[in-house]
Order: structure tokens, then sequence, then C-alpha cells
């Protein structure tokens, strides 16, 4: 069992009868009344994330988890495969488990939490950024830069991302993962 003062961002815990994952996390002291931690919690099974708040000294039940390194190999549908780096064993998650699935390449190396328990897969981490070539886009119109203007261009995993103007055909560009959005143009 953990207290409130436990709590951190990527702790997994039981709440409700399922698997969560704290998010984001605030310590909230208020001038008048009891101290309490504004969490969001985002469910491991299904996804959906919710805002909760527990009161300080609240005793929560944790899950003891472990993390591997595993490579992304290919996709399937709506499954993904990926091969643990050490043991080269391979697994199979849904897209569902998955933050932004569509920002994946094919060779990138994943953290995957494990649940020591039942040793279920129960979350993904990607890299923080990812670099990726431009596929499409469509070309940027002169005179048009006045105010901070994007247009859509797809990449190489057949993601959809707004860029800036500048960016042609054939780029490569880092993308923030936990967004989805676009950071900056890559040179080499």
């Amino acid at each position: 069992m953990a207290s409130t003062s436990d709590i951190r961002n990527g702790l997994c815990i039981k709440y409700n009868h399922d698997i969560y994952k704290i998010i984001e996390f605030l310590h909230v002291k208020p001038g008048k009344g009891p101290a309490f931690v504004r969490t969001k919690l985002k469910s491991l099974t299904t996804g959906k994330v919710l805002d909760n708040t527990f009161s300080a000294g609240h005793k929560i039940e944790d899950v003891r988890v472990e993390t591997h390194t595993y490579q992304y190999l290919y996709a399937e549908g709506d499954q993904f495969h990926f091969m643990n780096n050490e043991s080269f064993e391979q697994i199979t998650l849904n897209k569902s488990i998955l933050d932004n699935p569509d920002l994946l390449k094919e060779g990138t190396n994943v953290m995957v939490q494990v649940n020591t328990e039942t040793d279920l897969p129960l979350s993904v981490d990607m890299p923080a950024s990812i670099i990726l070539e431009v596929t499409y886009a469509e070309p940027g119109v002169k005179g048009n830069t006045a105010t901070n203007a994007t247009k859509s261009a797809t990449v190489e995993t057949g993601a959809t991302v707004n860029v800036p103007l500048f960016i042609n055909e054939g780029d490569k560009i880092k993308i923030d993962t936990a967004s989805g959005s676009y950071m900056e143009r890559v040179k080499e």
C-alpha cells in the first residue's frame, strides 16, 4: 500500500477494480481545509482518462511493474508486434494500449511496463520525440507568412502532422510523440 505522498507520473495503481496509470498530478494545499491531490488517471485496459481527487494521506494500492525495452517490428491490422531486446521474445499488443500508434516507425525502441503479478503488458512509453521523413506536403503559398501559417503533411508512417509552410517532401522532421505535433526540421 502506498499513500498520496508516493504519487508520481507513471505510477500504476489499482482503483475501482481496474488498473490506472497516473498521467498528471498536483498536490494542493488550500488556505482553508485539508490538503488533497488532484490526479489525471488513464485506464490501462480501456484507455479512458478520468480526473480524480485523493484526500491527503489516502491509501492507494499500487501495482508492481517492471519496465523492459522492446523494439517495434510491424503492425497487422489493430495488432502491433514487439520484440524484447534482451530475451528476443515477441509480444503482440492491441492498438488501444498505445498512445500515438500512427507515429511508430519499424525498428523504434519503446519501453513496455509489465505487471509482475500477471506478466501482462500494461502500457507502452514511446520516446519523447521521433524523426520521420515527409512523404507528401502541399506546396506553401508564397506571401502567406504574415501569421504562423501551417499546412498538413503526411509522414512515412502515414500520420498527418501540421507543419510550417517551408517544409517540403523529403524533409526529415522531429515530432513530439506525446502531442503528435511538429517540433523542428532535422538537417542531415
